[in-house]
């Protein structure tokens, strides 16, 4: 996608904002729900489906916005619903949601956030197919590393904490960023809202799952609450599966537990927590719901390599379930918070 020039943005907005329905300066647009995906394989509708398309097609977000200084333009629904497509990776996220924030165009300060995309999942705690509501998102990326390879032997990996010199180095450093803990009464509000909902299952994610020991990788999809590591690395196997679970008890005190891999949702939360500072929006009001396409390690008897040469974008054994449970999992709490929009303006869900 091409971009203009810093200049040709700025004339833009100064020009066209005006011709939307609200003068931003003084009368910008109320938006309730923000849905925060990460991709779109082609166009918005009638095609192969990325993490958008679902959104457009059923929750009728037929108005399309210009969105030149973002990834991708936005589109708008008549009920006040507003989506995103952020780019792939912690610096697109980052800087389009920054963006978003910044727009004159938009009153963001009462909406909500529902960030909804695929995810690899660890089959200890759920299978491919399933859909995870997060209260931890722990970066992956912030710290030091060493090749596997040299690392010293007594090690169980080479990823060392920054500001430390071994790994889960105790005290643990708390003012290096990279952990950002959701509102637990908003997170349990969702998952008691969609806890029960059916998700698509199929013989292929069947016939996978039963590879696995974990009864929870043998489980029908189903929805839970589980904490996610973001990083912009797509790493696959047992051995950095344990890595995840390691990181994120660490960053969290042990009150974390890592259920699903993301590459995007620190670089949202960092921009988020910016902007409220700003009073540009609320934090406190961010939902992140990641659906598994896939296992974060091979088969037993398969190795990494070989499952990761197999895993190429939409060929996942769920892909398009989960594609379709971010879609049918997310819209649950949107369309709670719209339909009772006078109640949760400014009183958030219990």
């Amino acid at each position: 996608m091409r971009r203009p020039a810093l200049a040709a943005i700025l004339a833009f907005l100064s020009v066209s904002c005006t011709s939307s329905s609200s003068d931003p300066k003084n009368n910008p647009t109320p938006i309730k729900v923000v849905v925060v995906t990460m991709f779109e394989r082609g166009a918005d509708t009638g095609d192969a489906p990325g993490e958008f398309q679902n959104w457009v097609e059923h929750e009728k977000l037929d108005r399309v916005i210009p969105f030149p200084q973002g990834f991708h333009d936005l589109r708008m629904s008549a009920d006040g619903v507003l989506g995103t497509v952020t780019g792939v990776g912690t610096a697109r996220a980052a800087a389009s949601i920054m963006a978003l924030g910044l727009d004159p165009r938009f009153d963001l300060t009462k909406a909500y956030w529902v960030v909804a995309g695929i995810a690899g999942v660890d089959p200890e705690d759920a299978s491919v197919g399933s859909a995870a509501w997060a209260e931890w998102v722990v970066d992956g990326d912030l710290g030091y590393e060493i090749d596997a390879r040299e690392i010293p032997k007594d090690w169980k990996t080479g990823y060392v904490p920054l500001r430390k010199s071994v790994p889960y180095e105790q005290p643990r450093q708390t003012d290096v960023g990279g952990v950002f803990h959701l509102q637990p009464a908003l997170v349990n509000w969702a998952v008691r809202l969609t806890e029960k909902i059916p998700l698509q299952d199929t013989a292929a994610m069947q016939q996978e799952r039963m590879q696995y020991a974990s009864a929870n990788a043998r489980r029908p999809p189903f929805v839970l609450k589980g904490d996610e590591i973001s990083s912009s690395t797509f790493w696959e196997g047992k051995l950095f599966s344990q890595w995840a679970n390691d990181w994120v008890q660490y960053h969290t005190d042990g009150k974390g537990n890592y259920v699903t891999t993301a590459m995007e949702d620190t670089g949202t939360m960092q921009s988020l927590e910016f902007l409220a500072k700003a009073g540009r929006v609320d934090v406190s009001r961010v939902l992140i719901l990641r659906t598994a396409s896939d296992f974060d390690q091979p088969v037993p008897g398969e190795t990494p390599a070989h499952n990761l040469a197999r895993n190429q974008l939409g060929k996942y054994t769920g892909y398009l379930p989960a594609l379709d449970a971010a879609w049918r999992v997310g819209r649950v709490p949107v369309a709670e918070l719209v339909k009772n929009w006078d109640k949760y303006r400014d009183k958030m869900p219990e």
